[in-house]
Parts: structure tokens; C-alpha cells; sequence
């Protein structure tokens, strides 16, 4: 095999390790430029194009930002990419780093009980003893949070 990276299936590329910020997303990518392994790592990583990004060395977060610098790289480079405002943080210190951008799916609660009858009755313990808020748990919190207060109509009686 040719070590300059011709026998790549692309034939001019060169094989790269990319992480994003937390390290815990690894991916190999093979790529011939700069512009190249972006989309590649995008794909691979799952990012939509819109979303802004930077390419920066694992080791020390030193950026690369053209082709001629990223035609020096050596096979096998860790690098990483950050996306939108994202700075590069050595190991072990991500937990200082804010993750502004964490993906949440809210899934509907398995228990069967209908949402509105529980309201109802967290209306009215609160109607009863307002002190009560303090007690209350992670899901009748959200309950209260997501409650349109237009619907207290349908829900409380007269």
C-alpha cells in the first residue's frame, strides 16, 4: 500500500479520528480536504449542515481553518469537532463547560392515569394547603408546568 493516501476509497484521502467535545462520539473519516472531512464528519456525526462548525486538534484544541495546514496532518489525527459557539476544553474538564446544546425527547408517561384527572386533583391538594408545592415530585411538577392555565375551567368544579 502507498503511504500518500491513494489507496483510500476516495484515492486521495487520509484516514482521521474525529470526537466531538465530550469525547464520547468517536468516528473514523477519510478525507482528501478540509471541506471534505467536514461533510464527512457532519454525516457521520450526524449534524445538519446549517449548524456552524470548527475543526480543532484533540491534543490541544489548535484549529484548523485551510487546506494547507490540513495538508500536513499525519494519518490517523484525532481531531475534534465543535459546533455553533463550542471552545475546546482538555479531558476531563467538559463538566465545566456549559452543554447548551443537549437534544431532550419529552416522552408521555406510560402509567395509564389520565393527565387532566391528575391535575385535578394536584389543584385542588394546592387549593386546599398551598405549602404543599414545596412537597411535590419531578412529575407533578410537570404537570403544573405544562398546564394551560385557560383549561383550570374544565378541571376544577363549581
Amino acid at each position: 500500500m502507498e503511504e500518500d493516501g491513494q489507496d483510500s476509497p476516495t484515492g486521495n484521502g487520509v484516514p482521521f479520528k474525529v470526537v466531538d467535545l465530550t469525547r464520547e462520539k468517536r468516528k473514523g473519516v477519510v478525507a482528501g480536504t478540509l471541506q471534505d472531512l467536514i461533510s464527512r464528519a457532519r454525516d457521520k456525526m450526524g449534524l445538519s449542515k446549517d449548524i456552524p462548525v470548527k475543526i480543532v486538534l484533540e491534543q490541544d484544541g489548535t484549529e484548523v481553518d485551510d487546506d494547507e495546514y490540513f495538508s500536513t496532518m499525519e494519518r490517523n489525527t484525532t481531531l475534534m469537532i465543535l459546533i455553533n459557539d463550542q471552545r475546546w476544553l482538555p479531558p476531563g474538564k467538559i463538566t465545566e463547560y456549559p452543554l447548551q446544546y443537549q437534544i431532550i425527547v419529552d416522552e408521555p408517561d406510560a402509567s395509564g392515569t389520565h393527565p387532566k384527572r391528575d391535575l385535578g386533583g394536584l389543584v385542588e391538594r394546592l387549593q386546599g394547603d398551598l405549602t404543599h408545592i414545596s412537597m411535590l415530585g419531578g412529575k407533578d411538577l410537570e404537570l403544573l408546568s405544562d398546564m394551560d392555565p385557560e383549561s383550570l375551567a374544565d378541571i376544577m368544579p363549581d
